[in-house]
């Protein structure tokens, strides 16, 4: 059984990464198993930021390891939230975050965003991998749908005309940029398989 460890204390990403990697023949951990300790996330690219929460994961246990980081850029707001997506208007609920952004792009014609995924990967031998996707749509003026979380309700998706939060999961997953850069992920792994702990 080849083991996988996902630097994630959030039960539902382990739980949609453990429906991809079982099938695969991956045995797969999660933070809840194990002391650690949350790096600064100093990095300037989703990549880099990805690359650190791996890194400081597969250095304490040696198990292949991945790790992701993902977020919403408007270009508008020149780039922002981009990597601080998740600090954006800290200690503020998404409801406050997303209608926050409708009103700093009231005045604004060009609603242009996209999000961005980048899983990093550090394999069985400690080389590091990266893959990164991205789905670009654009700001709705109002917060729609009820099927996402986080910025999904003011974004819409534009092969659908509809925001992210009003797309099924299977739509959603078709398009998103998490889609795009786990079955790049998903790819490599079928393509190595060697990579046995």
């Amino acid at each position: 059984m080849k083991e996988i460890m996902i630097a994630t204390g959030n039960k539902n990403k382990t739980r949609e990464y453990r429906e991809m990697l079982e099938p695969l023949g991956y045995k797969v951990h999660d933070l809840s198993e194990i002391e650690h300790v949350d790096p600064e996330e100093t990095g300037t690219t989703f990549a880099e930021n990805a690359l650190i929460k791996a890194r400081s994961v597969h250095d304490r246990i040696k198990m292949m390891t991945i790790a992701d980081d993902s977020g919403l850029s408007i270009r508008a707001l020149n780039g922002e939230p981009g990597i601080y997506s998740a600090r954006y208007l800290e200690g503020h609920d998404y409801d406050y975050k997303n209608h926050t952004i409708i009103e700093r792009l009231k005045d604004k014609t060009d609603r242009y965003a996209w999000f961005t995924c980048a899983i990093a990967l550090i394999d069985h031998e400690g080389k590091e991998h990266v893959f990164e996707g991205i789905m670009e749509g654009e700001i709705a003026d109002e917060l729609r749908g009820n099927n996402g979380f986080g910025y999904d309700p003011i974004f819409i998706v534009p092969q659908f005309g509809k925001t992210s939060a009003e797309l099924s999961p299977d739509d959603k997953n078709s398009v998103s940029h998490r889609g795009k850069a786990t079955r790049m992920l998903l790819e490599y792994l079928k393509g190595h398989p060697e990579e046995e702990e």
